[in-house]
């Protein structure tokens, strides 16, 4: 099995003169439970080359087993230095696609026209379509084959207004994720702050927060199984 994980090359947090990018354990963890269950991965961000890494999510308070893993791993590391333009992948060539979250995707991901129609193609497929914590920005500008936002009608999570309060960067982001779900038509739920939740919706699946990437990932493989 294929599949496509796409990340972020944005890596400022808005005007704060502080960094931001992916986050290693929405990727780590995903990507370690998808590799050993057999796939091949491929990488790509809008930019193409390294992507960046939110220096948040780097440190010893949010190390887990996979991002530890990561760490090791000089293959993978070679990978995230080195991923492909994403307007040069196409839906075709994979099985699903799983996008790890962290703040970036909210500046790029959400209006960058190559990611929108990789999403309306794998979606127009019927192939299953991974999102976690802030990557449901992503699917802002996605509609389905009849023009509706993608997210109408479906059950769907992502990083919610009160995590975002938490980390105190409400007044940062261009929007809130919760708020762009509930505006495009999407039946926004929510678990307790930082708890595993995660929701499947035919090929949809999101989560809402870190804890919640690798359920994902095994709710994709189980799509694809």
């Amino acid at each position: 099995m294929k599949i496509l994980f796409v990340l972020t090359s944005h890596d400022k947090l808005g005007n704060t003169g502080k960094k931001t990018g992916f986050w290693v354990e929405e990727f780590a963890s995903p990507y370690y439970t998808l590799l050993d269950k057999g796939a091949d991965i491929t990488i790509a961000t809008p930019k193409g080359g390294k992507a960046p890494i939110d220096p948040t999510s780097d440190t010893p308070d949010a190390s887990t087993a996979a991002t530890e893993r990561f760490k090791k791993d000089t293959d993978t590391q070679y990978k995230i230095d080195h991923t492909l333009v994403l307007a040069d992948v196409k839906a075709s060539d994979f099985d699903a696609v799983f996008y790890p979250g962290g703040h970036g995707p909210l500046w790029d991901l959400a209006n960058d026209k190559n990611s929108i129609k990789l999403i309306e193609d794998f979606n127009a497929a019927q192939k299953p379509i991974g999102f976690v914590c802030h990557a449901p920005a992503a699917l802002k500008g996605v509609k389905n084959t009849d023009g509706t936002p993608l997210v109408k009608g479906k059950t769907v999570t992502g990083f919610s207004n009160s995590e975002e309060a938490a980390v105190q960067l409400t007044d940062v982001v261009p929007f809130l994720v919760e708020d762009m779900l509930k505006k495009n038509g999407g039946t926004y739920s929510k678990g307790d702050d930082w708890g595993v939740h995660v929701l499947q919706d035919g090929n949809l699946i999101t989560g809402q927060n870190p804890a919640s990437s690798e359920l994902v990932a095994e709710k994709l493989l189980s799509s694809l199984n």
